[in-house]
């Protein structure tokens, strides 16, 4: 739990910067014509981050069964 906790406060900022940094100069046409959102919310971000905590958790130390 406690790496999918961490996971999800880093993820949620990276995923705030990274997308406003990078999305615009990789998709610039698709931004343009609104297929793809130039800037994400904060509640989009959350989404995102949420899930990628679960992943992390799921990694490889976050899945063990103790048998």
């Amino acid at each position: 739990i406690t790496v999918a906790a961490v996971a999800f406060v880093v993820f949620l900022m990276l995923i705030k910067v990274l997308w406003a940094w990078t999305v615009p100069d990789l998709f610039p046409g698709a931004v343009e014509r609104g297929l793809v959102a130039k800037e994400i919310t904060w509640l989009a971000s959350v989404k995102l981050a949420i899930v990628l905590a679960v992943l992390a958790g799921l990694g490889k130390h976050g899945a063990q069964v103790k048998t």
